[in-house]
């Protein structure tokens, strides 16, 4: 046989994206250039490893096989040039870290000087909804999660990063009479909520269940940039994670209102599976976090502190 290492990466990610345009364009290919290659790889083999079906690409249960094998294959060479070049006093590999969507303007900064300091480490940042991180983790899919709520279920070790602020934020002040009676004013105003199994639902339906507030229109956006956009809109209003909206704060597109029981808080916690044995280059993350952490939030989130 006589298949190339660019073929296996090739089918790899056909198989990810179980399409061969998708395959091309993540790999910055031609499609007619990942289609020869697929072919080249299929003929080293006497069973399909696709199957075409209409217009969609399919991977056979022997096309599987062969994909497992082949990752196995490719973090192997990864493992080999990491040694190679641990050898010369460098840290090179993956780091796989899983992200809340809202998260994903907390955990850049945790991240730049360690990834400036390791120039060879290739980092695979997944931004998702919490069920999905929580899943990677359960899956040992990742070498860390950025969560701002932990299950209780969960068996995991953890390093808090930041304090996780929430406010009732909407694009101008209400009036100063409607404002007065907390439980009266959000059930008479349109509330914008995150889907199911966001963090930042989660933290806002037990803020009102809590209170005994029962809402008569609300609305279910998939996103916290959508959120935004329909608070910057006027459609209502909604309790946001105040790390996801400084520019919009800055530029006086969305206000905070001051409502008694507010701001709610949790903690932005980096986790992972107890008992999970770290990659050279995980072990190196977690030794660089707990000897700069505070001076990361010092430096970076100083303008965050003066929310209260």
């Amino acid at each position: 046989m006589n298949y190339t290492l660019n073929q296996l990466h090739i089918f790899l990610k056909i198989v990810e994206t179980r399409s061969i345009t998708k395959a091309a364009e993540e790999l910055n290919l031609t499609q007619p250039a990942v289609s020869i290659q697929l072919k080249n790889f299929q003929n080293q083999f006497d069973i399909p490893v696709t199957e075409i079906i209409g217009r969609k690409i399919y991977i056979t249960d022997f096309g599987k096989e062969i994909a497992e094998i082949s990752r196995s294959v490719i973090d192997k060479l990864y493992e080999l040039n990491f040694k190679t070049l641990a050898y010369k006093g460098h840290i090179t590999g993956k780091l796989k870290v899983s992200v809340v969507s809202t998260g994903k303007y907390v955990m850049p900064f945790f991240l730049s000087e360690f990834l400036k300091t390791h120039n060879k480490i290739d980092l695979m940042m997944d931004v998702t909804n919490k069920n999905q991180v929580i899943e990677s983790i359960l899956g040992n899919k990742v070498d860390f999660a950025l969560v701002s709520l932990i299950p209780a279920s969960l068996q995991i070790e953890k390093i808090d990063l930041l304090q996780n602020k929430l406010f009732l934020v909407g694009n101008k002040l209400p009036d100063p009479k409607e404002s007065k009676n907390l439980k009266k004013f959000l059930e008479n105003s349109p509330l914008i909520f995150r889907e199911k199994g966001s963090g930042t639902r989660q933290i806002m339906e037990k803020f009102l269940d809590s209170n005994n507030i029962f809402l008569r229109k609300k609305l279910e956006l998939t996103s916290n940039e959508a959120v935004k956009q329909a608070l910057i809109a006027g459609l209502g209003f909604s309790i946001m994670p105040l790390i996801g909206i400084k520019n919009e704060l800055q530029n006086k597109d969305l206000v905070i209102i001051p409502l008694e029981g507010l701001p709610l808080s949790s903690t932005w916690s980096l986790i992972w599976q107890k008992e999970k044995t770290h990659s050279p280059i995980a072990s190196a993350f977690l030794d660089f976090l707990k000897t700069n952490h505070m001076q990361i939030v010092e430096s970076k989130f100083k303008w965050y502190e003066q929310y209260i």
